[in-house]
């Protein structure tokens, strides 16, 4: 199968063209999809997408007067994608259902011993030879509350993490996980008990209608003074503008984010000459008790082979029988 992949970056051409095997004839561009370059598909069975392409109804379009018949993602997301246009064109669309859960879980625990414990403000102060401890203090995590909204893969294995840690974990969800119901002592609590009594609280919930802003000036104004905030899930899920006052008065003491609702034109590309008009982004990023990581939550050589395997395994299913497991349209 001709298969033209798009938004190729440097860390997972290795990786796909390993899995491949040489059996399908891949090209490789580090340009996105959109409506100009949906012509660069012509004479492709096939294209690969990662997050930030855009398969809205006017470039699948396009795509299907070029003759692409199939687009395999790289991740489990597929609100790029207008799938019901997809589907009335004849274009398969898959994606990568799941991988390692522990890389995000990690990372989201990174982030809240970075911030809790000021790692990089204590790295700046070193560096200039300033040796005092003044600004550096935080809290011991035994003992207090995590709250985790969203309880599934990743939510549960940074549950997990943290409950070695000697915490203890509250949760909100609209089904209770009772396979970590039965691994660690965990509680499952309302949004608000959650918000109002919670140390820190991480969110793991998957984006939909109902989640879309779900945490915003309501949500913030419930939450215990000075909570640590964390966001490896989707920054859709969060009204920045709400985050940012309530970062301000102080109602968070620390936020932690690989995700940002508006991130599609900013994350996975160089903007070193090109400097950013999103005032949003840029005042969060201002911030000394933010920490912003670029969607990297799920940057593992075992994700990236997790995802390059499913890939590959797309193309070979539509290749031999028409049909992929993993189709979600």
């Amino acid at each position: 199968m001709k298969v033209l992949l798009y938004s190729i970056l440097g860390f997972d051409k290795a990786f796909l063209k390993k899995a491949a095997h040489g059996n399908h004839e891949l090209v490789f561009t580090e340009q996105p999809l959109n409506e100009s370059t949906a012509n660069l598909a012509q004479g492709f069975d096939a294209i690969s997408l990662f997050t930030s392409d855009d398969a809205s109804e006017d470039v699948l379009q396009k795509l299907y007067t070029c003759g692409v018949k199939y687009i395999t993602l790289r991740s489990a997301d597929y609100d790029n994608v207008d799938l019901a246009r997809a589907k009335s064109l004849g274009i398969k669309v898959a994606n990568v259902p799941e991988y390692s859960p522990y890389a995000i879980a990690e990372l989201a625990v990174a982030l809240l011993l970075a911030l809790n414990r000021k790692l990089v403000l204590g790295q700046t102060l070193m560096q200039i030879g300033d040796y005092r401890l003044d600004h550096l203090v935080g809290f011991d995590l035994y003992g207090k509350r995590i709250g985790i909204v969203g309880t599934g893969k990743i939510g549960a294995a940074f549950a997990k993490i943290m409950d070695g840690f000697g915490c203890k974990i509250i949760a909100f969800d609209s089904t209770e996980n009772q396979k970590l119901k039965e691994e660690i002592p965990i509680t499952y609590v309302s949004l608000e008990e959650l918000c109002t009594t919670a140390d820190v609280l991480s969110v793991h919930q998957l984006l939909d209608e109902t989640t879309k802003h779900l945490f915003n000036k309501n949500t913030f104004a419930l939450m215990k003074k000075g909570v640590i905030f964390i966001n490896t899930a989707h920054g859709a899920i969060v009204n920045t503008e709400d985050l940012l006052e309530a970062i301000e008065n102080k109602t968070i003491s620390a936020a932690g984010l690989d995700v940002y609702e508006k991130e599609s034109s900013i994350f996975f590309q160089d903007h070193t000459d090109a400097p950013l008009h999103d005032d949003l982004f840029l005042k969060l990023r201002s911030l000394p008790n933010v920490m912003i990581t670029g969607h990297q939550g799920f940057l593992t050589n075992e994700v990236l082979e997790e995802i390059a395997h499913t890939t590959i395994a797309n193309l070979n299913a539509w290749t031999y029988t028409g049909i992929s497991g993993n189709e979600v349209n």
